[in-house]
């Protein structure tokens, strides 16, 4: 007979210190990285989940910037890749060197093997690339020459695209892009967020040589991990995700025809996953031991946006795919 014990509750002290610690990588994030908000919620919820972030936006929209600012902030190894169509798995995973002076061969690490990683416009690296870092974000291992080397923990990619140039990419496909907890579309800061960004510049913030003190270690984001496990969903809130994923797959009987006619496959089960585990992150960062409807809501499009697979009519007619979802939420009663 199958035993399931619940987890103890967050205890008010537990509570306090991770609200503390998030406000201190908070406050280092925004000492950098000027408005984006939602980003920040992304990466937090990422590296406090175990779950990987795929990032859209135009070129010099900070990600970079900010995934290495997150990095300083917890004390976590970061590491950058920019992916090119000659970019090998090797070259991610790392690879086997003959020492001839030994006459032994000896395993060189990729920079995969970091506590952060970015991989700068994935969709440019070819499908056997691809195939290779998704394999070890899934796995959390690599393997060279027979052996597994574990990646370290905790772990978190950051992979980006660039949506207005597609010469030279290879598409993720779906099954690949399925795999990312979360996809974010960062839009340009506001007039008063880029002069802010200027003054910065003029004030040296970004080209400092002298890092700042870092505002978390990486033992403690392993407690917080370990506290985001304890967040209580109810089981009336695992309904309301499962019926938002469900709808997605029977569009045309809960929502508009037009807008369902758009859906060619509905979210997979790795959907109302990442809809648990994401929620439990958000509920912790907003101070609660538990989740509310809202801390669904607030990632609907994030979750969903590159797991609904449209068809050509949308794409024609120029449908974005936040619209559907939209109509998604609408149709499923909260609790």
């Amino acid at each position: 007979m199958l035993s399931t014990s619940v987890p103890a509750r967050i205890q008010p002290a537990e509570l306090a210190r991770a609200q503390q610690v998030v406000a201190n990588i908070s406050r280092s994030f925004d000492a950098k990285v000027v408005g984006q908000s939602l980003l920040r919620e992304s990466l937090l919820v990422g590296l406090l989940t175990g779950g990987h972030i795929l990032l859209e936006s135009v070129p010099g929209l900070a990600k970079t910037t900010a995934a290495q600012t997150l990095a300083e902030a917890v004390s976590a190894e970061f590491r950058r890749i920019q992916c090119t169509p000659d970019l090998l798995p090797s070259d991610i995973v790392g690879t086997q060197i003959y020492d001839a002076a030994k006459g032994t061969f000896r395993t060189q690490l990729g920079p995969v093997h970091a506590n952060i990683v970015l991989l700068d416009e994935i969709n440019r690296s070819s499908a056997k690339t691809q195939s290779a870092m998704l394999e070890a974000m899934q796995e959390r291992q690599t393997s060279i020459g027979g052996q597994d080397h574990p990646l370290p923990s905790p772990f978190l990619v950051l992979a980006t695209q660039n949506p207005i140039e597609q010469e030279g990419t290879y598409q993720l496909p779906e099954a690949q892009m399925d795999r990312f907890m979360l996809k974010d579309v960062l839009d340009y800061p506001t007039p008063v967020e880029e002069a802010e960004i200027i003054r910065r510049i003029d004030a040296g913030v970004y080209t400092r040589e002298q890092k700042p003190a870092a505002a978390a270690s990486l033992d403690a984001i392993t407690e917080i991990q370990a506290l985001v496990g304890r967040v209580y969903l109810d089981p009336a809130v695992i309904n309301y995700i499962v019926g938002l994923v469900y709808v997605t797959r029977n569009a045309s009987q809960y929502i508009d025809a037009r807008l369902a006619g758009f859906i060619e496959f509905g979210a997979s089960p790795r959907a109302s996953i990442a809809f648990s585990q994401a929620a439990r992150a958000v509920a912790l960062l907003n101070g609660r031991d538990h989740v509310i409807p809202e801390d669904v809501r607030s990632l609907a499009h994030r979750v969903l946006r590159h797991r609904l697979i449209l068809n050509f009519d949308a794409v024609a007619e120029q449908v974005p795919v936040e619209s559907v979802i939209d109509a998604v939420v609408a149709a499923v009663q909260t609790p």
